[in-house]
């Protein structure tokens, strides 16, 4: 098997492709598959033209595996840690990001920063410490411990 014939799919898109041949072996006819993939018969017409063209790899999204349109370049995330080490080591990401569009006129998320930070391992995740209970220490017999409401009913 050449490395051409491996489709990466995901379950739902398998599940696309298995319905559409059902349709090609006469199984189900074209409304059963349209309740079953939940489109409409028009998509479902243009996924079966597609997967003949194609085949399988029709049903696969056609960005996967690359980069995102929205992905920032290689050498802004270096000058970002090379800044960060050098001028921000000690801030975190929110101020940092404030920083570098204020003094450096980069500007970047900070969540992107975070991201960037945690890959380089220049910044550990921290887990927030839950509050101390400080529970009261049991009484000796049980009762020992009354409330009182101040009512002169209470008062005997």
């Amino acid at each position: 098997m050449k490395d051409q014939d491996i489709i990466m799919a995901n379950t739902k898109e398998l599940k696309r492709l298995h319905i559409i041949q059902m349709i090609f072996e006469k199984k189900i006819s074209q409304k059963e598959a349209v309740s079953l993939l939940d489109l409409s018969t028009r998509q479902v017409r243009r996924i079966a033209k597609k997967i003949k063209l194609e085949g399988g790899k029709a049903v696969v999204h056609k960005l996967r595996g690359k980069p995102s349109n929205r992905k920032k370049p290689g050498c802004l995330k270096e000058k970002v840690l090379n800044l960060y080490r050098t001028s921000y080591s000690d801030f975190g990401p929110t101020f940092a990001v404030e920083k570098l569009s204020d003094l450096d006129n980069i500007k970047i998320g900070k969540e992107t920063l975070r991201l960037w930070l945690i890959e380089a391992g220049l910044r550990k995740k921290r887990r927030k410490l839950k509050p101390h209970r400080l529970f009261r220490e049991r009484k000796k017999s049980f009762g020992e411990m009354l409330q009182v409401d101040g009512s002169k009913a209470c008062l005997v």
